[in-house]
């Protein structure tokens, strides 16, 4: 072999290496998808006599969302009342009550409401609450009535915890 044999050898050995490494690339790492949070309760209240038409949509993280006929607004929960939401729920045997409480009588001005927490709802009324059911019912609607009353000064969501 000549000189000029082993160029082109040579030239053909690094046409290949350059473009094998070209074909190459680099192998980038699969990026985590952070998990969408859950909606952990939604409570919704319609009717009365004021013509209520309220909907809270709480987030297994805290965040939820309030909305009315005049009004829509982000909520942030903290750990505390997450909690305490979770305890009502379990005081309430929740998950043993069924999914209807209608009133015998019927009413036009009955407030009606749906309440899904973990995937399970229950509908009731006015008149026909169980008993069991109506400390989670006050304190939807606590949280509702702070919801009404907190400005949201500029930031994307309200606290309902008072700051101190």
């Amino acid at each position: 072999m000549h000189i000029r044999d082993w160029i082109v050898v040579l030239v053909v050995f690094l046409l290949v290496v350059v473009a094998a490494a070209g074909c190459l690339g680099v192998r980038t790492l699969p990026v985590a998808k952070p998990t969408p949070p859950a909606v952990m309760l939604d409570y919704h209240r319609v009717g009365g006599i004021a013509g209520l038409d309220d909907r809270l949509v709480i987030f297994d993280n805290g965040a939820a969302v309030f909305s009315s006929r005049t009004l829509s607004r982000e909520l942030l929960l903290n750990q505390t009342d997450l909690n305490r939401i979770t305890a009502l729920f379990s005081e309430a045997q929740y998950s043993m009550l069924e999914g209807n409480y209608t009133s015998w009588q019927g009413g036009a001005d009955f407030i009606h409401y749906t309440v899904m927490y973990h995937g399970k709802t229950v509908n009731t009324e006015d008149s026909a609450v169980p008993p069991s059911l109506q400390p989670i019912l006050d304190e939807m609607n606590r949280i509702i009535s702070e919801a009404s009353k907190t400005e949201a000064a500029g930031e994307p969501f309200a606290s309902l915890t008072p700051q101190t």
